[in-house]
């Protein structure tokens, strides 16, 4: 995108559209951030950096003149932005998957693709792949590449911030009510999350864990097919289990492979940017140390006791930090 080109960011408050913000604010030139309200009211005085921003209603006239519109609030905004977006030319970067079944849409994942499809770059619809994809797919396209793999199984631990506000208060309050000895609020999960691992919510939660595990599985599927590098891994086993942790997702994967190369290899193949490698000497990465990082961090590399050419890997990655920058490559990448 040459010169500053307004781009409208719809769901401005939200906290992937904080994200956004930061990283335009920080690190990124040639974008004009336009903010938009998504359930927050028209009007609130905000800032992006060390700017003053006023964030503007939900209409026509606010979206219009935009080169692109990211889609990064509640469900009902992205789907009354893509109404309002029906004869705009404006390109729409989706992190919200309100327009993941539209014909015309793409799943991109910038931080994954070696090469753009002339249909791909030229499209009006992009959706971003799911940030626990785009790590299993860097992780896995990665090992790929080197020590081709035979077969995995990979436990994904999913945050309360994958709910946006409410989840994070969600489970706050559901902390403070325990150690209270009060009630707990129950509009998002549905069950007690706070000191809880769940492998499904409960049955009245508005987005059952399923439905999340079944998006991940879809949209890591197609990554492992896009072509380049790594190409060709094989589909890992996965359990998407949700986590009582507020931000980042966690990994612990178990990799087998065609022929183990030990651990010094796979440490060697795996430190590329945009993976950070902690070797044995280190401490293993955390979620709570990954939050504003970008890509993802791989440590705890050990080799299975039972099982010799496999071995067990732990993975984080900061969830909107790594949607968020691929969101902003692909607007950059716009004709």
């Amino acid at each position: 995108m040459a010169n500053r080109q307004p781009v409208a960011l719809v769901g401005s408050e939200s906290l992937l559209g904080r994200e956004i913000r930061d990283i335009v604010a920080t690190t990124v030139t040639g974008i004009e951030l336009r903010l938009i309200a998504d359930d927050e009211p028209a009007g609130l005085l905000t800032r992006v950096g060390d700017e003053p921003a006023l964030v503007a209603g939900l209409d026509a006239e606010n979206l219009a003149g935009a080169r692109a519109v990211f889609l990064a609030g509640s469900t009902p905004s992205s789907e009354k932005a893509l109404d309002l977006l029906a004869d705009d030319p404006a390109a729409i970067i989706d992190l919200t998957y309100a327009a993941e079944e539209l014909p015309a849409a793409r799943l991109r994942a910038p931080l994954v693709e070696s090469g753009l499809e002339p249909e791909d770059a030229d499209a009006r619809i992009h959706v971003i792949a799911h940030p626990a994809a785009l790590a299993l797919a860097l992780f896995l396209r990665r090992l790929q590449a080197h020590d081709p793999i035979r077969r995995s199984v990979i436990q994904i631990f999913a945050p309360a911030s994958e709910h946006g506000v409410a989840g994070v208060q969600e489970l706050q309050q559901q902390t403070i009510s325990l150690l209270s000895f009060k009630s707990l609020p129950r509009a998002v999960f549905d069950t007690q999350l706070s000191f809880n691992l769940l492998p499904r919510l409960g049955e009245e939660a508005p987005v059952p864990l399923e439905e999340s595990e079944l998006r991940l599985e879809r949209h890591l599927a197609t990554l492992l097919a896009f072509p380049g590098e790594g190409a060709g891994a094989p589909m890992p086993s996965i359990r998407l289990i949700q986590a009582p942790v507020f931000h980042g997702y966690s990994f612990s994967a178990w990799v087998e492979f065609e022929g183990n190369p030990g651990i010094e290899a796979l440490e060697s193949s795996l430190a590329m940017p945009p993976i950070e490698v902690r070797g044995g000497d280190f401490e293993p990465p955390t979620n709570v140390g990954q939050a504003g990082q970008s890509g993802i961090a791989v440590g705890a590399i050990t080799p299975d006791r039972n099982q010799p050419e496999a071995c067990w890997f732990w993975l984080v990655a900061d969830n909107f930090r790594l949607s968020a920058e691929n969101a902003i490559l692909v607007a950059r990448q716009l004709p």
